[in-house]
């Protein structure tokens, strides 16, 4: 009953809420398994419930962080950097194309990301257990980035490069910023490449989201691309 990456503590079922053929088998596979339950009825379940129409299980699943000097550059496509983000609706989009893309995963600089907030959690879809979390400072990510490898790639509407003309390295890192600011002065100093995502409507910009998505396609594009040829 448990993912490979997230211990499950305890759950949470209605049986009154069941309504279709998985939700039942998945009720009576925690049954049969020795993880702890509490079952409720239909009223005191809508009670606790955060969604409009629960679908009447529920589980408490432990958070799983990793350390930054314990992860490679490599364990995937790249790795996506975040310092601010407001919207967890964005931050639970992000998360869906990191996992849709086959990305490392997200280094979260400081502490005011919270990706297993509820809000960010439903957002994901389910994406959450799938993508691997690293909190860290800005110091020991510089260190771990000089010391594997890692070029460090940021965005800014006024960046000379097009993010369609570079090269994106194996060893990479994607460091996107807030959505009102955009990334620092600071942070695109600390960059080895700044790039821009054209536009030519009247917005100045794209939301977090979908810009991150951009460049996490153009990056997925140009290897498998470069894969095919091999």
């Amino acid at each position: 009953m448990e993912s490979p990456r997230h211990h499950i503590e305890s759950a949470v079922i209605a049986p009154g809420l069941l309504s279709n053929p998985f939700a039942h088998r998945l009720a009576r596979r925690l049954r049969e398994s020795d993880i702890p339950r509490l079952e409720l009825s239909p009223a005191a379940y809508r009670s606790l419930s955060r969604v409009e129409d629960p679908q009447g299980i529920a589980v408490v699943v432990r958070q799983r962080w990793e350390r930054l000097t314990r992860v490679g550059p490599d364990a995937g496509l790249c790795w996506v950097v975040l310092d601010t983000v407001r919207s967890p609706g964005n931050l639970g989009t992000v998360i869906r194309t990191i996992d849709a893309v086959g990305a490392a995963g997200v280094i979260l600089i400081g502490d005011p990301i919270d990706p297993y907030a509820p809000e960010v959690v439903r957002a994901t879809m389910g994406a959450v257990f799938a993508v691997r979390f690293v909190r860290t400072t800005e110091a020991e990510f510089d260190r771990w980035r000089v010391r594997q490898g890692v070029t460090l790639v940021g965005t800014s509407p006024h960046a000379t490069d097009d993010y369609c003309s570079v090269r994106y390295p194996a060893r990479l890192a994607l460091w996107m910023g807030g959505e009102r600011r955009g990334l620092s002065d600071e942070a695109q100093a600390r960059c080895d490449r700044v790039v821009r995502i054209p536009m030519v409507g009247k917005s100045d910009s794209l939301n977090l989201a979908m810009a991150t998505s951009v460049l996490l396609y153009e990056v997925f594009n140009q290897q498998r691309c470069g894969a095919s040829r091999d």
